[in-house]
């Protein structure tokens, strides 16, 4: 089986690409604003390359992948949720990159020194988000299985920079809604007072983002994982 060390340390078919885009994502951590309303979180600018982005906006799922209201929660379409998996980085090298990208040790460490967490033993996973108009998410924390969430808008509509993630208090009021602007990011570690969602507001388009979580060996829909589950060993 190969061993993480070894998967990360090949990267991709692209190390030129893969290296600045490496380096792209350690600045972005590098100039993040720290913020600690109302929890711990960091806004970050410019987060994954450009051939990423391209990639990640022309990509076109089943239409059952575009979801308007869900009852306030992903899980409800568990069905039709869109990831980076092993058959889509195979068939886009952009993708591929991408994967690489967060799951290296240079991209690892770079979170952790930003963050103070340690992802030993956690696996990437990478969410192609698509929300119409009718989505709405209720508060919740993340907590669990999930060990980083950074949140990553990818929308081109006019509207879309009101159509951030909204950070709440325990009571489920938002304090602080984060920039929906395009390939802007939302980071923090999952805790019991990392409350978040989305409140129900127009969605004039089709909001689109990339949701990154790195998750323990707990989880157990390896299939969604950007390496398999072999990334948990």
């Amino acid at each position: 089986m190969m061993t993480h060390n070894t998967r990360t340390s090949a990267l991709a078919s692209d190390r030129t690409a893969c290296e600045a885009a490496i380096a792209g994502l350690r600045n972005s951590l590098d100039t993040a604003e720290r913020s600690t309303t109302p929890f711990r979180h960091w806004t970050l600018s410019d987060v994954l390359p450009q051939e990423a982005c391209e990639a990640l906006v022309a990509w076109e799922p089943e239409g059952s992948a575009v979801a308007g209201d869900t009852g306030g929660r992903r899980e409800t379409r568990n069905g039709s949720r869109v990831f980076v998996e092993p058959e889509a980085r195979a068939r886009d090298p952009r993708l591929d990159v991408l994967a690489h990208m967060f799951d290296s040790p240079e991209g690892r460490a770079a979170v952790e020194a930003l963050c103070g967490t340690k992802l030993d033993h956690t696996a990437l996973r990478l969410e192609l988000s698509l929300d119409t108009d009718g989505f709405w998410l209720e508060p919740h924390t993340d907590i669990g299985a999930k060990k980083l969430t950074l949140l990553i808008p990818l929308s081109i509509h006019d509207d879309a920079e009101q159509w951030g993630t909204d950070l709440m208090n325990a009571e489920g009021k938002t304090v602080v809604r984060s920039s929906g602007r395009f390939n802007t990011g939302t980071l923090f570690v999952p805790g019991d007072d990392t409350w978040h969602g989305f409140q129900k507001r127009p969605i004039n388009g089709l909001r689109r983002g990339l949701i990154v979580n790195f998750v323990d060996s707990s989880w157990r829909a390896t299939q969604e994982l950007a390496f398999g589950p072999a990334a948990l060993k």
